[in-house]
């Protein structure tokens, strides 16, 4: 029950028109901290008590931090492009970043690391826009598929380069810390586009960039 009220508190702003507006459509927030109450009534706690008086608070701004990406466009990120590149045609691969982000079946955490790369067709992008976008859709409610096909595809809408590759590595604790609780083990998942897809001589070389990484 409440996992449900906060999941629809969520996705209740997910793919609105007005996230870009700026309109907030999401419950009062004295709706979602009477959620976190019930949700400590319900674990066997007592609410009032003087360690969780200021936990709903906390828990509702945290909330605004792990989802802050329901708020963030990554097209108008990425639109910002650079054409003085002196002909560079070569991939670009940005390796390593981390991300957390949330499972949308338990909302419990998602921790892991992103390998992406494409090879510009006369356009570059800034690299901190591509941690940014790995960020924007991490910070939402996800599944890791999802999340890799997504990063990939706003790449390559923004950019239309040659080719775009997206690589995730994760731990999920929906399975480490819960249900079969194997801790330790790790997710991965791809998305290849253009040349990266056509290319397998390419493919093994953006592999080997990322090496044990991957």
């Amino acid at each position: 029950m409440i996992k449900d009220f906060l999941m629809n508190a969520i996705q209740s702003v997910k793919g609105s028109p007005n996230i870009q507006s700026g309109k907030d459509e999401r419950p009062p927030r004295e709706e979602a901290e009477a959620a976190v109450r019930t949700l400590l009534l319900w674990a066997g706690d007592d609410p009032d008590r003087e360690g969780l008086l200021g936990t709903p608070d906390r828990v509702v701004r945290s909330y605004e931090e792990f989802f802050s990406g329901y708020w963030e466009n990554p097209t108008e990120l990425l639109a910002r492009t650079f054409e003085e590149t002196e002909g560079y045609d070569e991939m670009v691969l940005l390796r390593d970043i981390p991300f957390e982000s949330h499972c949308e079946h338990h909302m419990v955490p998602i921790i892991g690391t992103a390998h992406v790369a494409y090879l510009p067709n006369q356009r570059v992008v800034g690299i901190s826009k591509l941690a940014r976008t790995v960020e924007i859709f991490a910070k939402r409610l996800q599944i890791q598929e999802k999340m890799t096909a997504q990063i990939a595809d706003a790449i390559q809408q923004a950019l239309e380069p040659r080719g775009v590759a997206v690589v995730l590595n994760a731990q999920h604790q929906c399975m480490t810390t819960r249900g079969v609780k194997k801790p330790g083990v790790g997710m991965i998942t791809s998305r290849m586009l253009g040349a990266f897809k056509e290319d397998r001589a390419l493919k093994a070389d953006f592999m080997a960039m990322i090496g044990n990484n991957a």
